[in-house]
């Protein structure tokens, strides 16, 4: 069988790195058919097309990914509160410290394991980085020392901000930190329906991590692209070095094949 080869240089050895043809060639069909515009549906990307202009969208985008995990059907409703609380304005509901008003300081739940206290503790942390610095995408180009950045800097950075919120935001970057990867996916891919690009000359979309959490280890195992079960950032990088044989440019696009593997057919 023919196999596609490459080799990477990293920072402490060389590895060789073998997608077969075959299975590189599945995950470029997979990634043509998912990534349309009826992959919003359902999805929490869906709620940051929701709002108008780049403030609104990548704050709406924000929210969303720190609350997609469980059951669709449990944290769409959730995330859809929030849209409904900001009348569509989340950036100016955050900064002006409007949530407060919905979200009060106790120990009910809001969603799954996080408290309200939780919640509004990291809105809190998000309405100061908006009051110094406008918007996120500001704070990460001001303390990510000029140019683009890469992927897993922008993504210390966000955890060392929100490290004592309550846990919303990961407190670790050894973590997957799936929910942050698949929001930064957001910001920084271009020319997608799906994928907002606000974020092109902050991030390099090279540098990109895939967002990866058990089911995205499950597939990949299918596929042939891992051989490891656990996810954590190791592995997610890992996986991203192989998906870069397929897509050197991108290759978060193979998120989206990876989506459409798991799909009945």
């Amino acid at each position: 069988m023919l196999k596609i080869v490459t080799e990477k240089k990293l920072t402490d050895k060389s590895e060789l790195f073998i997608v077969e043809q075959k299975t590189a060639e599945r995950v470029r069909l997979l990634a043509a058919e998912y990534e349309t515009a009826d992959f919003l549906t359902g999805d929490p990307s869906w709620f940051m097309h929701q709002v108008n202009g780049a403030e609104n969208q990548e704050t709406m985008g924000f929210v969303a990914s720190c609350f997609s995990f469980g059951a669709r059907r449990q944290f769409m409703p959730k995330i859809q509160k929030i849209l409904d609380w900001s009348e569509g304005e989340p950036h100016d509901w955050i900064r002006s410290g409007e949530f407060r008003k919905e979200i009060p300081e106790s120990d009910d739940c809001f969603y799954r394991m996080y408290t309200n206290s939780a919640v509004r503790m990291t809105f809190a942390r998000l309405e100061e980085m908006l009051r110094e610095y406008g918007t996120m995408g500001e704070f990460l180009r001001r303390n990510c020392g000029g140019g683009q950045a890469e992927c897993i800097d922008a993504i210390k950075l966000i955890v060392d901000y929100f490290s004592d919120c309550g846990g919303i935001v990961p407190k670790s970057a050894l973590s997957s930190c799936k929910r942050l990867c698949m929001f930064l996916r957001w910001m920084v891919r271009d020319n997608s329906p799906v994928d907002l690009g606000l974020w092109t000359d902050i991030i390099d979309k090279r540098t990109l991590i895939m967002p990866m959490d058990t089911h995205v280890v499950q597939q990949s195992v299918q596929l042939g692209l891992l051989q490891g079960k656990t996810a954590t950032m190791a592995t997610a990088q890992r996986l991203t070095r192989k998906l870069a044989e397929i897509f050197p440019d991108d290759p978060t696009k193979a998120d989206f094949a990876l989506f459409g593997f798991g799909v009945p057919q």
